[in-house]
């Protein structure tokens, strides 16, 4: 599988493109700031077509091209309904340090939105995904995890968003944001995942569910069969 991303605009959010080897079809994951450009010139240069929008939470830094993309290609943008508000109205889920950044930005949904369910799974350009509620960063962020074939067999991927990253995990300072549900999501949803897991987040570097339990200083104390609590 072609997994690939990038990161864009001035939160450096990455914007991921999964497709099957040799497909036609793909799907794309977080499409923010100054995103729509660079990623459809990748699209025509791989001659992949998106067929849907996955997101893994409203924060605008993560949905400020998805009505272009979405729009442009007649596609759907997938998202949790806890956060669907933030498409049209983006300051309810940042406050108002965003608005002098935003200028006379309007923002708008795209004309199609299906909405995530927690524990569900999607097949979209051939690939299953399942879907994973994990709120605290905001409380409609999920996690995206699929399997990817590799010389040893298979592994798992799993698109963090700004649940958890590489040494660190989301603020919870933000509108709808709470820490200790943050905890419990991750204790909860994404410790339990193998350690080889892939981790890839949506800002930084990736990792791996190994190497969080046992460095990321935020996640000490946490095991995937406790509730959340330090």
């Amino acid at each position: 599988m072609l997994v690939t991303g990038f990161p864009a605009g001035m939160f450096q959010t990455n914007c991921y493109i999964l497709a099957h080897d040799g497909a036609s079809e793909c799907v794309v994951v977080d499409p923010g700031q100054d995103a729509a450009e660079p990623l459809i010139e990748f699209l025509n240069s791989s001659s992949l077509t998106p067929v849907a929008v996955l997101l893994t939470h409203g924060h605008l830094d993560h949905t400020w091209s998805v009505a272009p993309v979405c729009d442009k290609f007649g596609i759907p943008a997938y998202i949790h309904d806890d956060d669907r508000f933030m498409l049209s109205d983006p300051l309810r889920g940042t406050g108002p340090t965003l608005a002098a950044l935003l200028g006379d930005a309007e923002f708008h949904e795209p004309e199609a939105v299906e909405l995530l369910v927690g524990g569900g799974t999607l097949e979209l350009a051939g690939i299953t995904f399942g879907v994973l509620h994990t709120p605290g960063h905001t409380q409609g962020s999920v996690v995206f995890t699929t399997e990817v074939d590799t010389p040893d067999g298979t592994a798992t991927i799993a698109l963090t968003g700004d649940t958890l990253f590489a040494g660190s995990i989301g603020r919870t300072d933000l509108p709808g944001g709470n820490h200790e549900q943050l905890l419990t999501s991750i204790a909860t949803t994404l410790l339990p995942l193998s350690d080889d897991t892939v981790i890839l987040p949506g800002h930084g570097g990736q990792s791996s569910i190994g190497q969080e339990r046992a460095s990321n200083p935020f996640l000490v104390g946490l095991s995937g069969t406790e509730q959340g609590t330090l």
